[in-house]
């Protein structure tokens, strides 16, 4: 699967986990969104991070 198509999926789903989580009455229902945008925004970090590894490296400059 397309890394960006990935990135896209995993930010709306982030966007639609926090307005959940505003509209949660419970505490038991605040504590399972948070944990939700939590991971989610753990795995978005990673596919930052790992874009941003790829952006640092110089590939015009390698010989082959």
């Amino acid at each position: 699967m397309d890394p960006d198509k990935i990135m896209d999926q995993l930010s709306q789903e982030l966007t639609a986990a926090m307005k959940a989580m505003s509209k949660a009455k419970t505490v038991e229902e605040k504590v399972a969104y948070s944990q939700v945008v939590k991971n989610m925004s753990e795995s978005l970090g990673v596919f930052l991070g790992l874009a941003s590894d790829m952006m640092a490296l110089d590939l015009d400059d390698e010989e082959y």
